[in-house]
Order: C-alpha cells, then structure tokens, then sequence
C-alpha cells in the first residue's frame, strides 16, 4: 500500500505518523508538502497533527485551501482512504469532507492526556480487528466536536461515530470526555466508510514503552497489515 503523510506550515506530529508508518511497514511513506499534489497511486492518505496556519480563523480553515487539499478530495470522492488525526480531523471538516465542526475545549484549556476510546464499529478498512476499547493520548485545545441535533441523528443512524470518549469498562460518561463532544464522539468517518477523522493520536500510541500499543491497531488496519508486523 502507497502511503502519503501531507505536511502543511505549522503540521508538528508528521515526524511522529512517519516513524509509525516506518516502525509498521518497514518503508517510509511519500511526504505530500501542501503546495504539491499527492504523488501518484496513493492508497492511504494521513493528514498528521500539530496547528496548520497556525490555527488562525478557525482549526483547519485555512489548511483546506492548501492546492494539496484538491488531490485529497478527489482522492477521498474516488474512494480512496484518508485517515486525518487531530488537526487532520479539524482539516477534513473544514473541507467538508466529514459532517460537523470543532470548537474550542468545554474546559477552554489545551487537554494533554491519555484517554480511552470505544470502538463503535470494526467493518471499516481503519478498524479491522481491532479491540472494543482503545487507550490513546489526545492533545489539543479546539478538540469539542459539535454538530445540529438533526445532523447527530443522521450520524447515529448512519452509523458515522466511529469512536466515543469512554471510562476502562466501556462506559461513555461525562467524566471520560476530555473536550465536551457532543455524544462523546472521538471519530467519525464519512457515509461511505473510507474518510476517518479522530482527535486522539494512534500514532502516539504504538509503543507499549511509552504507555499504549494499542494506537498500532488503528494504523496496521489502516495500512492493510497482518499481525507479524505487530510492535
């Protein structure tokens, strides 16, 4: 599988989704700069975090007009896979490629802590085979996922949230959601599947070392790997 890590002005966690895909695979995944179109034969896009634009206007605002952002969506209406982390996720958003909007913490503090996510569904191509309940790190200040009361139904319905802010038991609860997301939503992907976006680092998390393994497990499905390439 070709894999390409976009790098936009102000990106900071690219070093860390590269590493990951390196420590998976084995190979280096292409870098797209965000004034470069995607090199050709992507399969598997990765929008990385960090503070593209330096957050100015809103998360992400800016960065969906980067000339890389038109390969990404011609990309992801053909069906490809686009993975946005983070930042990412705010990206995809504002390209309108995902449903909804980010706003700043409930908390209106930057949140730098491990949390635990509830896979809701493991038919997608990033969630194959992976455990009911996930331990990954978040980091971010602008993380509240928010959408219309109409607009949360029809994500339900569809079957759109992928992961929730949890307890360790599997719980969703208050206490458990670190930024105030509507239905403590922590990842949705698009109606058809191939377009994920979550806040919490699966990269950061692929070292049992450093605290979780268990962001592999988002990343290997991603990357269509088997278990021998386990960490």
């Amino acid at each position: 599988m070709k894999t390409a890590v976009v790098v936009f002005p102000g990106s900071n966690c690219e070093a860390d989704t590269i590493r990951a895909v390196e420590t998976l695979t084995g190979a280096s995944p292409e870098v797209a700069w965000h004034k470069d179109p995607l090199p050709s034969g992507t399969d598997l896009v990765l929008l990385p975090g960090g503070f593209s634009y330096g957050d100015y206007l809103r998360a992400g605002a800016i960065a969906r007009f980067s000339p890389v952002m038109q390969s990404v969506v011609d990309h992801a209406r053909a069906g490809g896979l686009v993975l946005g982390i983070c930042n990412g996720f705010q990206i995809l958003l504002e390209a309108g490629l995902l449903p909804g909007a980010m706003v700043r913490n409930s908390s209106l503090h930057f949140v730098c802590k491990w949390t635990n996510i509830r896979t809701e569904r493991t038919d997608l191509a990033f969630t194959t085979g992976i455990s009911p309940v996930i331990r990954i790190p978040v980091a971010h200040a602008t993380g509240n996922y928010y959408i219309e009361p109409e607009g949360l139904c029809a994500l339900e319905e569809r079957g759109q949230v992928v992961f929730r802010y949890c307890d360790e038991s599997g719980k969703a609860t208050k206490d458990a959601n670190p930024n105030g997301s509507i239905g403590n939503i922590a990842g949705i992907c698009n109606e058809q599947g191939n377009v994920l976006g979550m806040m919490p680092h699966p990269e950061r998390a692929i070292s049992a070392d450093l605290g979780s393994e268990d962001g592999a497990q988002i990343l290997r499905a991603a990357l269509g790997l088997s278990a021998k390439f386990a960490v």
